[in-house]
C-alpha cells in the first residue's frame, strides 16, 4: 500500500488567514490520519512579492495551532538547479520550445480575440510543428519556455471533493514555464516539488482548479502519475465575500492575540468546510480518528465569528487554570497590571472562565483583583448608604472572627449580617463589592472575598 505523502504549499506574499491555513489543517490531518507524511514547502518564486516576514509568520501560525510537519520547510528559490535539470530533460524530449512574442503583441492578440468574442489565449505562432516555418528569432530578445500542450484529447481527473472534471486540451494553450531569465514558473514547480517528494494527495483550494489541467500534463509528459486531487471551496467572509486581507480577514496569528486557544480554532477550521455527523466540538485526537476526504464540503464554506466565540468559550470552560493562568498574565501585563502581591492567578482565571468568550475577556474582568479599588462618585452615592454602611461595619466584624477564610464561611457572615440589619443581599453586597474592588460587576461575592484574603478585604472595608 502506498504511503500517503500531502503538503502545504504557502506562498509567502501576505499574511495566512483562516481560509489559507485551512488548506494546511486538511493535508495534516488526512496524513495523520493515514500514519503518513505532511511536507511544508514554501512557494517563495514570487520575487517582488514574496517576505522573509510572511515566511515567519506561516511558520508561527503552523506552529500555534499544532500542525506539525514531518519534512521541511523547502524553498523553491533553493531549488533552481533541479528545476532547469527537469527543463533541460523536457527540452530534449521535445515538449518545450522557445517563444519570442513581446508582452506587446500578446497584449494586442488578446484584444483582438476579445473584440472578435474569443476566449484570450496565446496562438501557438512560435510553437513548431511538421511542415510550419518560423520566424527568425529577433536579435537581443531572450525567449520564454512555453509547454506544448496536447493539442486534442481531455485532461481527465477525479477530483475527491467534486467528482470527475474533465477539460478540453484545446481550451488550454501552451504554458509558460520559464521567464527569459530562465526562472521556471508557478506550475512548472510544482509539478517538479510534487514528484521529487512524492506527494500522493494535493489537498487545496479550488482557485487552483484551473492549473490542474496543465499540471496533470506536464505531469504525463515527464511519465509521471499525478497524484490524486482535492480541491475545497472557498471560505467567504461573514458578508459573503471571498476570505481576503482585502476584505478584512485577520492574520490566524492575530487570533491568538486576540485571546483565542489554538484547540478552539483548530475545531472551528475543521467544521469549516467538513463534518463528522452532528458533532460541533471534538479534540484534536478526535478529528484526526474521524477525517477522511470524503466528508469535505462541496459548497463554500462562511466564517462565522459569533461561533468561533462560542467553541472557544467551550474551550475555555475545559481548560487548565493554571494554563489559562500563563496565558491570561501576558495580557494583564499589557495593559500594565502586575498580579505580584494579588491573589493566585489561576483561582481568578477559575472565577472568570466560564462566562468569557476569549483570554482577553477573562484578563479585563481580573484586572480588579489587581488594581487599588477606585469606585465611581455615582456608585458611592447610590450605593453606600447610612444602613449599608453599619452593616458593612458589623459585617468586616464577623468576618475578622471566621476561624477560616473561606466562601463556605463567608457566605453564613452575609446571611448573618443581613438578617441583623433586615436586608436583602443586593442591598450589602453591592458597597462590598464596590469597596474590596471598585466595581458593582462580579462573580459571587463570597469567591471573589476569598481570593482576595481577610487582611486585604478587612482593610478595604475599612475594618
Amino acid at each position: 500500500m502506498t504511503t500517503v505523502r500531502t503538503r502545504f504549499a504557502p506562498s509567502p506574499t501576505g499574511f495566512i488567514h483562516l481560509g489559507n491555513i485551512r488548506s494546511a489543517l486538511y493535508p495534516w490531518a488526512f496524513a495523520r490520519h493515514n500514519k503518513g507524511t505532511f511536507v511544508l514547502r514554501i512557494e517563495d518564486t514570487d520575487l517582488e512579492r514574496s517576505t522573509p516576514e510572511a515566511v515567519q509568520v506561516i511558520l508561527e501560525g503552523m506552529e500555534w495551532l499544532g500542525l506539525d510537519y514531518d519534512e521541511g520547510p523547502f524553498y523553491q528559490m533553493q531549488r533552481m538547479d533541479r528545476y532547469r535539470e527537469v527543463l533541460a530533460q523536457l527540452k530534449t524530449a521535445g515538449h518545450v520550445y522557445p517563444c519570442y512574442m513581446s508582452v506587446e503583441e500578446l497584449d494586442e492578440l488578446r484584444e483582438q480575440q476579445r473584440a472578435r468574442g474569443e476566449k484570450p489565449r496565446y496562438d501557438g505562432r512560435w510553437r513548431p510543428e511538421p511542415g510550419k516555418v518560423l520566424p527568425e528569432p529577433p536579435a537581443g530578445v531572450q525567449p520564454v519556455l512555453r509547454f506544448k500542450n496536447p493539442l486534442s484529447g481531455s485532461v481527465v481527473w477525479e477530483d475527491a471533493v467534486k467528482g470527475r472534471i474533465e477539460i478540453s486540451n484545446e481550451e488550454l494553450d501552451d504554458l509558460v514555464i520559464a521567464r527569459p531569465d530562465g526562472t521556471p514558473t508557478y506550475n512548472f514547480c510544482v509539478v517538479v516539488d510534487d514528484i521529487d517528494m512524492d506527494i500522493t494527495h494535493v489537498i487545496r483550494g479550488d482557485d487552483h482548479v484551473n492549473n490542474t489541467p496543465r499540471q496533470i500534463n506536464i505531469f504525463e509528459a515527464l511519465g509521471k502519475q499525478p497524484p490524486v486531487y482535492a480541491h475545497l471551496p472557498t471560505v467567504l467572509n461573514d458578508q459573503g465575500e471571498k476570505m481576503s486581507k482585502r476584505n478584512g480577514a485577520m492574520s490566524v496569528v492575530q487570533y491568538r492575540e486576540e485571546g483565542f486557544l489554538p484547540e478552539a480554532v483548530v475545531n472551528y477550521l475543521a467544521r469549516l468546510g467538513w463534518a463528522h455527523g452532528d458533532a460541533e466540538v471534538f479534540t484534536r485526537e478526535q478529528f484526526v480518528a474521524w477525517f477522511d476526504l470524503e466528508h469535505l464540503g462541496k459548497s463554500p464554506a462562511q466564517h462565522n465569528p459569533e461561533k468561533l466565540l462560542w467553541l472557544n468559550n467551550q474551550y475555555l470552560k475545559q481548560a487548565d487554570n493554571e494554563r489559562l493562568a500563563g496565558l491570561t498574565d501576558p495580557f494583564l501585563q499589557k495593559a500594565g497590571v502586575s498580579v505580584e502581591g494579588g491573589p493566585s492567578l489561576a483561582g481568578v482565571v477559575a472565577l472568570f472562565k466560564d462566562r468569557a468568550n476569549t483570554i482577553k475577556d477573562i484578563a479585563q474582568s481580573a484586572e480588579m483583583f489587581y488594581r487599588k479599588p477606585v469606585p465611581s462618585e455615582a456608585d458611592l452615592a447610590q450605593h453606600m448608604t447610612d444602613a449599608a454602611r453599619a452593616a458593612v461595619k458589623d459585617l468586616a466584624t464577623a468576618l475578622a472572627a471566621l476561624p477560616e477564610w473561606k466562601k463556605e464561611a463567608i457566605s453564613p457572615a452575609f446571611k448573618a449580617t443581613l438578617a441583623q440589619h433586615g436586608m436583602k443581599m443586593p442591598q450589602l453586597a453591592m458597597p462590598v463589592r464596590l469597596l474590596v474592588v471598585g466595581t458593582t460587576h462580579t462573580p459571587a461575592i463570597d469567591a471573589v472575598l476569598e481570593l482576595l484574603g481577610r487582611d486585604t478585604v478587612l482593610t478595604r472595608l475599612g475594618a
